[in-house]
């Protein structure tokens, strides 16, 4: 038993506290995207000013609730053939159709607003029952009639249209194209590169794609107006094909924003990286865009993403259990613009694992084997 604790080295946790004390913040700090995507954007105009929806209904109802946009159409069907029924009705009463049941009607066993409404009805829905018709000795019934015909058309026109539109909204798309939870911090060829995970859950491959990250800060002015400002981050490799999935990978090179951030500024920086992927989708041919944001604490330092692409006999294999989990690699506690001007990197140990910076998980401490290869460290589940 004491030979086993002898071949453990305990790893100091005092450095993990990047991703405690970044939770706490981000409890309290509004974010400029949320994780899904959406922005928590309010727009105060005043009162009864709906110009910009009615302008432009078609996007309106597209963008609107299914249950609400089910209500409107429902509501739609429904007054029409109130309004033309109550017509026939007036038409029938003022020809006397009511009274007089005698007399040639406008329209055959119309005598009622019963009768008017089903008629109207059946008019617009092309029901076609042969018991209610239209006689040719009454041209305002007729007007009316042709006036529905035209109205119905219309109508299901851009019900069919409205439907189909929201049915292959792009939205739902890029809910089976996503990023990876977190962001890691790590040395590619030695240098410094802030990368983060993109892949596709869907069989029908994406065969295009163009990535893009920008950086988001803002700042809260005394007067309590906010200042935002944005700045773009070369990629590499923009354009992707997402037969499998891709790391994103953007370099901590002088001109980056990033180039003078260290482990202790990621703890109090206030910053979001907004990261894209826009494509074309390869079975209906529409333009799809997903997007997602990382805090500084969604940025995990001194960690690389597992290998989830294996190569088998017929196929490559996917490993999406994967996705989100990273490992432990050795990576300097500077900056890049330190790292950059020769400083060696600092050392907490003689021993190899104190290369390896640490993570506290609710205060405890992690014991690694000497033994364990140099890239797998320890495996962090997100």
């Amino acid at each position: 038993m004491s030979t086993e604790r002898a071949n453990q080295v305990v790893i100091d946790t005092n450095y993990t506290t990047i991703h405690t004390i970044g939770k706490q913040k981000e409890s309290r700090r509004l974010r400029y995207m949320q994780k899904d995507g959406s922005f928590p954007v309010l727009f105060q105009k005043p009162p009864g000013d709906w110009s910009s929806y009615m302008v432009d209904i078609f996007t309106t109802l597209v963008d609107i609730r299914w249950r609400v946009m089910f209500l409107i159409f429902s509501l739609s069907y429904i007054l029409s053939w109130l309004f033309f029924g109550l017509s026939y009705w007036l038409i029938a009463y003022v020809h006397g159709d009511i009274d007089d049941v005698a007399n040639k009607a406008c329209v055959e066993n119309v005598r009622s607003f019963a009768g008017a409404f089903l008629y109207s009805m059946e008019t617009q829905a092309t029901i076609g029952y042969g018991f209610r018709g239209m006689n040719e000795n009454c041209i305002v019934a007729i007007s009316v009639l042709t006036v529905q015909s035209v109205f119905s058309c219309l109508l299901d026109t851009i019900i069919i249209g409205i439907v189909v539109a929201k049915m292959a909204s792009a939205r739902k798309r890029a809910q089976t194209v996503g990023f990876s939870r977190c962001a890691v911090v790590n040395l590619r060829d030695g240098v410094f590169c802030l990368s983060w995970r993109l892949g596709d859950f869907r069989g029908n491959h994406i065969l295009e794609g163009v990535a893009r990250a920008q950086l988001v800060r803002f700042v809260k002015q005394p007067q309590g107006s906010v200042v935002i400002s944005y700045h773009d981050l070369d990629i590499q490799n923009r354009e992707i094909v997402l037969a499998t999935p891709a790391t994103i990978i953007h370099k901590l090179e002088p001109g980056s924003p990033l180039y003078s951030l260290g482990l202790d500024d990621l703890q109090e920086d206030s910053f979001e990286v907004v990261v894209s992927f826009t494509y074309t989708g390869d079975s209906t041919g529409m333009l799809h865009q997903t997007r997602t944001s990382y805090t500084p604490a969604d940025i995990r330092w001194g960690q690389r993403f597992q290998d989830m692409l294996k190569l088998g006999k017929k196929h490559f294999r996917v490993d999406y259990a994967l996705f989100n989990e990273t490992m432990w690699v050795p990576v300097p506690l500077l900056s890049a613009e330190q790292y950059d001007r020769g400083r060696r990197p600092l050392v907490r140990s003689q021993s190899y694992s104190a290369h390896l910076p640490s993570v506290k998980r609710n205060g405890g401490s992690c014991a690694v084997t000497p033994d364990m290869t140099n890239e797998v460290m320890q495996q962090t589940s997100l």
